[in-house]
C-alpha cells in the first residue's frame, strides 16, 4: 500500500497480532488522505478499515488485516515490536529488544515468510544505573543538587568535594570519569552514531587539556581577591 502512495506516511501506533488476523491503529498523513483510505478499503489483505478521526492531510485509522506477517513473525519468535512503527514507500522501520537468539529467530521467521529485511544496527542496552559505581552515582547526584552543573554554577568544585568529604583532586577526577561515561553512552545511543572503543592519543590529550582548563577556571572562581594594602602619605 505504501508503495502505491510514496508520499504518504503510515505510523502504526498500536498493533495486536492473532493467528489469522491482526488489528492496528495507525496515523496516516498524505496530501490526499481520501484516496489513500479508498485504496486501503479496496486492498485484499485489509478486511476492515475504519476512520476514527480525520483532519487536513491526516487521519487516524483502525485496520484489520488477514496477513499480519510482521506481527506473527514477532509473536512466534517471542519478541515484542516497539511502537510506534513507521512505514514508508514499502519499508517498515522496526525496533526490537530481546536476547540474541530471539533476534536471530525473528530473522529466520522473516526468511520463512519471504520478507526482505536489512539489519541496520545492533547494540547492547545497558541499565543506566549500572554505568556508574555507587560512589560515582552519589557524587554526580550531589553535584547536580548543589548546582555544580547549573549555568551559571551555584557551587564550586571545592564546595562539592567538601560536601561529600573528599579531596578536590579526587572529586575532579571522579566527575571527569562520570562525565565521560555518561556522554559516551548518550552519543552511542544516537541513531547511526556508534562509538568505536578506541580513542586516539590526540583526543585524550585534548580532553585532558580541556579538563585542566576547567579546573583552572574553577580555581579562579574560588580564589578570593587579595586586598590592596592602604597607602599612607608621609
Amino acid at each position: 500500500m505504501s508503495r502505491d502512495f510514496p508520499d504518504a506516511g503510515f505510523r502504526v501506533l498500536t498493533a495486536v497480532p492473532d493467528e489469522s488476523a491482526g488489528f492496528a491503529l495507525l496515523r496516516l498523513t498524505a496530501r490526499d488522505v481520501g484516496a489513500v483510505i479508498a485504496a486501503m478499503r479496496a486492498h485484499e489483505a485489509l478486511a476492515k478499515v475504519s476512520v476514527m478521526a480525520r483532519g487536513d492531510g491526516v487521519a487516524t485509522v483502525r485496520i484489520e488485516t488477514t496477513a499480519p506477517l510482521l506481527l506473527v513473525a514477532a509473536k512466534r519468535s517471542g519478541l515484542p515490536i516497539e511502537m510506534p512503527l513507521d512505514i514508508g514507500n514499502g519499508v517498515a522501520e522496526v525496533d526490537v529488544t530481546g536476547e540474541h537468539d530471539r533476534v536471530a529467530a525473528l530473522g529466520k521467521r522473516f526468511d520463512e515468510m519471504g520478507l526482505d529485511y536489512e539489519v541496520e544496527r545492533v547494540r547492547q542496552r545497558v541499565d543506566p544505573v549500572r554505568l556508574l559505581t555507587d560512589r560515582q552515582r552519589e557524587l554526580l547526584l550531589t553535584a547536580v543538587e548543589l548546582g555544580y552543573y547549573d549555568v551559571p554554577r551555584r557551587s564550586t568544585l571545592t564546595e562539592v568535594a567538601d560536601h561529600v568529604g573528599i579531596a578536590k583532586s579526587t572529586c575532579s577526577e571522579t566527575l571527569q570519569r562520570v562525565e565521560r561515561t555518561v556522554v559516551r553512552e548518550f552519543v552511542d545511543d544516537l541513531p547511526n552514531r556508534p562509538l568505536d572503543g578506541a580513542v586516539d592519543g590526540t583526543g585524550d590529550s585534548e580532553a585532558d587539556a580541556a579538563d585542566t582548563d576547567s579546573e583552572a577556571d574553577d580555581t579562579e572562581a574560588e580564589a578570593e581577591p587579595t586586598p590592596t594594602p592602604p597607602r599612607h602619605r608621609p
